[in-house]
């Protein structure tokens, strides 16, 4: 069994990304994620790597797309506002197609908000995250051991499809510590014939790009893009079952809400209520299947949310509207207690009665 150590969210997703061969980080400081560029700014110096806080979260993502041309792998991490500034950049990279990881430890909004964790970033991370027609992978950790292996299987999505990947984690997972282990078996990255790495005389010039002043030719990548999106969504959504086997009610979260709803469905078995829990891993692409079979078999869904209600919108689509889909939610850096998911499951079980 491969040796744990005991480590911060942050500094899990920090450390695995040196694991996965991320030597270029920059980043700049914002609550609750600070101590990942902390944790580069020691490590990355004496790896050989590169650490750069940028004047701005602007530049930094702008250094961000100037490294991912070069086919290296690269990173950056902020928070809910300092995302927000990074948009522009986002659209750039999958303007351009270009590998890169991106963290967001979320914390209450709108505006500066507060310091505390959230999840009211859904709709900009699955929706987009900047302008024009386009995806991000988003993965969804619910520990520190998933802080850090969702970290490596962003890199690897990112060179496989050429776009960016997002860790989407709220403020707790950020800042909880827990037993993690570091040993991976990193498959090098993929050749990039792409990239701008000099041609030696050899080839042709390759030019990284995302202005198109063809309308029909905007319009052919746009397309053909589209179609790799479909391959992703056909093939890489993930997701966690947990007691759904003969489940009359079902509850969705991720994150830290997903932990509380564990308790809150242990309590409730205990009960006699038959209620489970689908956890998305991958937030985009949404994992549907399950949903579509979890709505022939339960009476009820209900989403847990740090927000005003975001994902169920994904759980309606998913679900086909052939089950109710209900609300249990805390927002402003407020989590919702295991009582409060104990008392949304017994209220469906009893058909909307307490």
């Amino acid at each position: 069994m491969a040796d744990k150590v005991l480590m911060k969210g942050n500094e899990a997703i920090a450390e695995a990304a040196i694991k996965a061969g991320c030597m270029h980080y920059f980043g700049y400081p914002i609550t609750p994620q600070t101590e990942i560029a902390a944790y580069m700014a020691k490590r990355m110096p004496k790896i050989g790597g590169v650490f750069l806080q940028a004047e701005s979260e602007i530049a930094a993502i702008n250094m961000v797309y100037g490294v991912a041309s070069t086919g290296h792998r690269v990173m950056t991490s902020s928070s809910s506002p300092g995302v927000s500034l990074k948009s522009e950049g986002l659209s750039y990279l999958a303007g351009a197609d270009l590998p890169s990881l991106i963290v967001n430890v979320q914390r209450g909004g709108p505006g500066l908000g507060g310091i505390q964790p959230s999840q009211s970033d859904y709709y900009q991370a699955t929706k987009g995250g900047g302008h024009g027609d386009f995806h991000m992978i988003v993965l969804a950790p619910a520990s520190v051991q998933e802080m850090a292996d969702l970290t490596v299987k962003g890199f690897e999505l990112a060179d496989k499809y050429r776009m960016t990947s997002m860790i989407l984690a709220d403020g707790t997972m950020g800042q909880m510590m827990e037993p993690v282990s570091l040993d991976y078996d990193i498959a090098p990255a993929p050749e990039k014939p792409w990239a701008t790495t000099g041609t030696k005389m050899e080839r042709e010039h390759n030019i990284v790009n995302s202005l198109f002043l063809s309308p029909e030719k905007l319009e052919q990548i746009n397309f053909e893009r589209f179609e790799k999106y479909k391959a992703i969504e056909e093939n890489e959504a993930m997701y966690e079952e947990y007691m759904m086997e003969d489940a009359e009610i079902c509850v969705c979260a991720f994150g830290i809400a997903a932990r509380v709803a564990k308790n809150a469905i242990n309590e409730a078995r205990k009960q006699g209520i038959k209620v489970g829990l689908i956890r998305p891993i991958t937030l985009w692409p949404f994992p549907s299947a399950p949903f579509k079979k979890a709505a022939a078999q339960v009476k009820e869904i209900i989403s847990v949310e740090l927000s005003m209600g975001q994902m169920i919108d994904d759980i309606k689509l998913a679900s086909e509207c052939k089950v109710p889909v209900t609300l249990c939610n805390r927002v402003g850096g407020m989590i919702p207690s295991p009582e409060q998911v104990l008392e949304a499951i017994v209220k469906a079980n009893n058909g909307g009665a307490l």
